[in-house]
């Protein structure tokens, strides 16, 4: 699957193109929409789906140096103001603060990241390392593994700082039951 592949069928969930639509024109720093609604908006294409099949909510990262709560949680608040109309669940996470939080919520650690794209790098499976953004002359896709297991429906461990045996399993089963053609490759 090329990039423009991947590209055309996340874009076919219309709450994709909506968020990252707001991302760009609420211009906040280092704002990415992430992980599993792109993914699984793509696996939807493939299995002939609706294209929010599945979707439990819709990830968006930015990435501002002020880490005060209050700061996030006016970005929140604004964020979901533009698009509550669109009954999405949307999480909004400053990654200049997860490490702040992460231990203590987890019980993992989580060093300090340096821009959006680090907490991509961390997530718990490579097929969802993804992130779409607008850019002036159409979409930036940041994929470090590439396409290949979203086209082929694959979930393979990330074994990431923060990697956990369990978190992966309850996430890879939880897929499994709503698109029974994925292959899952176990963690351990």
């Amino acid at each position: 699957m090329t990039r423009d592949e991947f590209l055309a069928l996340a874009l076919q969930n219309p709450v994709n193109v909506a968020i990252i639509d707001e991302l760009d024109h609420l211009a906040l720093p280092d704002a990415w929409l992430v992980a599993g609604c792109l993914v699984q908006s793509v696996w939807n294409g493939l299995t002939g789906r609706p294209v929010d099949h599945g979707i439990a909510d819709y990830d968006v990262f930015y990435f501002d140096f002020d880490t005060s709560w209050e700061a996030e949680d006016t970005v929140i608040r604004k964020l979901q103001a533009q698009l509550g109309h669109l009954g999405a669940k949307i999480e909004i996470r400053n990654q200049a603060r997860v490490h702040l939080w992460y231990p203590d919520k987890h019980g993992l650690p989580y060093p300090p990241l340096t821009r959006s794209t680090d907490g991509i790098d961390r997530f718990l499976t490579q097929n969802t390392q993804v992130g779409v953004r607008r850019v002036e002359d159409g979409y930036e896709v940041y994929a470090p593994h590439g396409f290949d297991d979203v086209a082929r429906l694959i979930v393979r461990p990330n074994r990431a700082l923060n990697f956990s045996v369990a978190n992966y399993a309850a996430k890879a089963a939880r897929w499994k039951t709503l698109w029974p053609e994925l292959t899952v490759i176990a963690a351990e």
